[in-house]
């Protein structure tokens, strides 16, 4: 199985799912250490309130001895529900109720103010001392200033709310990185479905690298390839119609007016033949661009070939054999279909006969570069205006026709391209001091 590019969609998930993973331990234990230490120690109002406890105490036992300091604890235990004791260095109990047991032993684990409130469980027993440090105040922590007392509800915010916070930002981010272009991927296949041909995904869709970039310029690819095939056929439909009109009103004069019944028959052979070809080079341009067939390629002898089609239009034009020159490299040999060469090559040959002076050549030729020959059949006609030269592979472009059909139809060089570049190939045309020059660029045959 072979992993993805690293810009596909699997990595910037992993990446954001690693991020969110990492970022939520990282705050977890950045965010449970501060926490436990914030709630380690007695805030300021809780050692303030155990320092004025025992300056009651003191006062208490100064003034009153033991009766004072068994009010003062009566007192404490009602106000603050808590466990306290007044005791002197010897632990012993400085008011008329003597310690336990129980209350000896939890001498041995009281803890100054400064100290930490201990164990998450226990409950701290801390002690305050005497102005002369031989007595001193003993207490449980009074629960109004538990330092730990919302410990709880700040462990579900960071164990719970936190992660589920974190996961809807990283549901907004991967909605805005995943499923906004799939919107407008959805919102422009709607418009296109609805008839508007210049529908596209965007540059925002189709310059990311990853599949949704791949999908997105899928989809412009798709809907250019539909918009010039409709736009196309349109034109072909009203060239055609407008092309067919012609011959269709010279046969209806002639049947009208024309008595000699072979001059007739002639007349008709001629006008059948010409919209036979008319709506056959039609079709096959059609074909062409909607079924885009994989043509099987095969070495071509291209000298070869130009021997065989001049030959033909030498016999068709009338044109010496000589007038039709190559001048290719014996070893030009390219990969390319046949026939579709052929026929691609015949109508650019065609094209320069019909355009040429009485007594003009046609000049073929080529060199290698690459990968790739470039060959090029160049005519001695008067060329074509600069601003012409990509109008002249339209359908039905014809710019110097006397009449419709006089020069042909202006589908020959509109197939050659087409072909050509079904081939994996490259066509274009260019004025020369000579006249005009038609380029061809062929995939090199290689032994």
């Amino acid at each position: 199985m072979r992993l993805p590019n690293r810009h596909s969609l699997l990595w910037q998930l992993v990446g954001v799912l690693a991020l969110l993973c990492m970022l939520v331990i990282s705050l977890q234990a950045d965010l449970s250490k501060r926490l436990k230490d914030a709630t380690a120690l007695l805030s300021e109002p809780a050692k303030q309130s155990h320092i004025a406890y025992a300056r009651q105490a003191e006062t208490a036992w100064r003034e009153r001895g033991m009766q004072g300091v068994d009010e003062f604890l009566r007192s404490l235990r009602k106000q603050e529900r808590v466990w306290a004791a007044v005791v002197d260095e010897h632990q012993q109990s400085l008011s008329s109720q003597p310690l336990d047991e129980h209350e000896r032993r939890k001498l041995d684990f009281v803890r100054p103010l400064h100290w930490t409130v201990g164990r998450p469980n226990g409950w701290p027993t801390f002690y305050v001392p005497f102005s002369d440090d031989k007595a001193r105040l003993v207490m449980e922590l009074p629960h109004r200033f538990n330092p730990r007392e919302h410990l709880r509800v700040w462990e579900v915010l960071l164990q719970w709310v936190l992660p589920a916070g974190l996961a809807l930002l990283l549901g907004f981010l991967l909605y805005r990185v995943l499923i906004a272009p799939v919107v407008t991927l959805r919102r422009q296949a709607a418009a296109l479905s609805s008839g508007n041909l210049s529908a596209r995904a965007g540059p925002q869709v189709a310059r990311r690298r990853d599949e949704l970039g791949d999908l997105g310029r899928t989809f412009d690819h798709m809907a250019e390839r539909l918009e010039n095939t409709l736009a196309l056929q349109r034109r072909l439909m009203r060239d055609l119609s407008h092309e067919l009109r012609t011959p269709l009103s010279r046969l209806r004069v002639t049947g009208e007016r024309e008595p000699d019944m072979d001059a007739m028959r002639q007349r008709l052979e001629r006008e059948v033949q010409s919209m036979d070809r008319l709506i056959g080079d039609t079709l096959e341009l059609v074909w062409l661009d909607t079924e885009r067939p994989a043509l099987a390629l095969e070495p071509v002898e291209l000298d070869q070939l130009w021997e065989v089609l001049s030959g033909d239009a030498s016999f068709e034009s009338g044109w010496p054999i000589e007038r039709l020159r190559c001048d290719l490299p014996p070893d030009c040999r390219v990969m390319g279909n046949l026939n579709s060469l052929a026929q691609a090559l015949e109508n650019i040959l065609r094209n320069a006969i019909r355009h040429s002076p009485q007594h003009g050549a046609v000049t073929f030729t080529g060199v290698s570069k690459g990968a790739y020959w470039y060959v090029w059949i160049e005519d001695q006609g008067p060329g074509v205006a600069p601003d012409k030269l990509e109008q002249i592979f339209q359908p039905f472009t014809r710019l110097n026709a006397a009449r419709p059909g006089g020069s042909g139809f202006g589908l020959g060089l509109s197939i050659a391209r087409s072909v050509v570049q079904l081939q994996g190939g490259e066509i274009w045309a260019e004025n020369t001091d000579s006249g005009l020059r038609i380029n061809l660029k062929l995939q090199m045959y290689k032994m």
